[in-house]
This record gives structure tokens, C-alpha cells and sequence, in this order.
């Protein structure tokens, strides 16, 4: 028995929204998840899934029930249409909460959670919320809640996304919130299983949210964001410099960036916070 854990990441994006943004110079969600997998916890075994292929499937000789934890990155596919690339994916929650694997992710993975538990998820009537995620406030549950100890109880994280959960299922809990996106963290519990999910993307950095940006330019441009590619680039290019250089206090000021997503630290308290208490607990038994 190996005594690191073995995670297996759910690449939620179908293989047209991977390539998407490989081409615009973002790296996959699936490997981004691997990446901060592997800085929370150094040594961990991580191997990855993208269930929207249709030819998906465990690697060779694996069981789900093998793996010491589910990480679910985001998404560009809709959780309320009814397409295999979002069913089959259902499945796999299902298949998690039923063999208690305890589950952790981004933006997609609260959608999908409550989603499976009996919830509801719907567009956003405010539109896309993009970049930065604003005041992030804990609920009282949020405060005593393990995935939060020692995080701020007000925070900013980098966001992605226009869907949002409208209607917790019983044994789902808010944790989060914000004035843009009611429910921005949820731990769902089901069928004897657990699932810890923000809507926010602690796996991203300011590279990673600029090629986003990059990716997404034209859309972005539609829906106000920015007035025309110009200044959409020059936001691109502010976040990539700041990334290169975090001294740059001017950057940040304009940018309106602090600890809350520059500082590992503080960024990725959530995850670490589920290995320590959800992972490897388990792995124990």
C-alpha cells in the first residue's frame, strides 16, 4: 500500500474546450489540478480523467475506489443540459459520494455535486463573473467549517465562470458567498459520501488567469468587459508582468491584487485544508 495518496483528477472540459485552451497558451485544467496537487502535498500520485471523452476510462487495472481522494477542475460544458459529456460525468460523482471517496474542486465540481445530491444549478442572472472574485465572505458555517480554518473570513480568489447553484439539496451546506454569486462554496454530503467544492479556482495563478483572458477575449469583449482587444491585451499583459515580477506594487494597486491570490499560502488553504482532514484520514482506516 503506498503511503502517499492517490488522487484522480476529473478533467471536466470536453476535448474542443481542452484544446482551446492549450491553443491560447493556458495550460489544461487537468494538469493545472496535478500541479496543486503536487505543491500541497509533494509526493502524492496523481493521475487524470477527462470523462467528457467518450473513450474515457480509469487507467489500466484501477477501481475508484482505489484512489484516496476525487480533485474536479472546472468546466465550459453546462451541468443542467442533458449531454453524455455532462452525464457521464454525473455518473462519476455518483459513483464517488457511493464509494466514499471524499471529493474536492472548482467551479464545475459544486455544480456537479449538488447537482447529483438533488440540487439545482442555473446562468447566472448577473452575467459572467470574471477574473476576480470580490468579498468572498464566510457564512457562519463557513467559519467553523474545516476546509476554512485559517482562512480570512473576507477574501478575493480568481473566478471563472456564468453558471451558479440555485437550490441546496438536503445535506449541503453554504460555506461562502459573495454579492455577485450566492453560494460561492459548498460541502455537500450524500449517500455516506463528501464532497468539498468552491466556485472559485484556487488551482489558478496570474499566468493562468491572464491566457484564460487571452482565450476568452472576444467573448469577454462582447459582454463589456473590456471595449475593444486593445485594452483587453493590455490587461493580459498587466497580469503577466505581474506575475513575472510580484514586487510590482503599482501593478497590484491597479489591478487591485493582494495576498489573497498571489500568496500560495493563502490561495490554497481549501485544498490543504481537505487533504489534511478529508485525505489523509481515510487513507488511515
Amino acid at each position: 500500500m503506498s503511503t502517499e495518496p492517490q488522487f484522480l483528477v476529473v478533467d471536466g472540459y470536453a476535448r474542443s474546450g481542452r484544446e482551446e485552451l492549450r491553443a491560447g497558451g493556458a495550460t489544461p485544467a487537468g494538469e493545472l489540478y496535478e500541479r496543486m496537487l503536487g505543491r500541497c502535498h509533494p509526493g502524492c500520485h496523481v493521475d487524470i480523467i477527462c470523462p467528457a471523452d467518450r473513450d474515457a476510462a480509469l487507467p489500466q487495472g484501477a477501481e475508484l475506489s482505489a484512489y484516496d481522494g476525487l480533485a474536479w477542475t472546472g468546466s465550459s460544458l453546462t451541468v443542467y443540459h442533458d449531454d453524455p459529456q455532462v452525464t457521464d460525468q454525473v455518473a462519476l460523482a455518483r459513483s464517488a459520494f457511493e464509494r466514499d471517496v471524499p471529493s474536492f474542486g472548482s467551479c464545475w465540481a459544486a455544480q456537479i455535486a449538488v447537482v447529483v445530491a438533488g440540487g439545482h444549478c442555473a446562468a447566472n442572472p448577473r452575467g459572467r463573473e470574471m477574473g476576480i472574485a470580490r468579498k468572498i465572505t464566510l457564512t457562519e458555517d463557513g467559519r467553523g467549517h474545516p476546509m476554512y480554518a485559517g482562512k480570512p473570513a473576507v477574501f478575493d480568489a480568481f473566478i471563472s465562470h456564468e453558471d451558479e447553484v440555485t437550490h441546496l439539496p438536503p445535506g449541503a451546506v453554504r460555506l461562502s458567498g459573495n454579492a455577485f454569486t450566492s453560494v460561492q462554496a459548498v460541502a455537500v454530503t450524500w449517500r455516506g459520501g463528501t464532497c468539498w467544492a468552491v466556485q472559485y479556482h484556487p488551482e489558478y495563478d496570474l499566468y493562468e488567469l491572464a491566457r484564460l483572458t487571452y482565450c476568452r477575449i472576444d467573448k469577454l469583449i462582447g459582454k463589456g468587459f473590456f471595449p475593444d482587444r486593445a485594452a483587453a491585451l493590455r490587461y493580459v499583459g498587466m497580469l503577466e508582468s505581474l506575475h513575472r515580477d510580484p514586487s510590482r506594487r503599482d501593478l497590484a494597486w491597479m489591478l487591485g491584487i493582494d495576498d489573497d491570490v498571489m500568496n500560495e499560502d493563502v490561495r490554497l488553504i481549501e485544498v490543504r485544508n481537505w487533504i489534511g482532514q478529508q485525505v489523509l484520514p481515510g487513507m488511515r482506516r
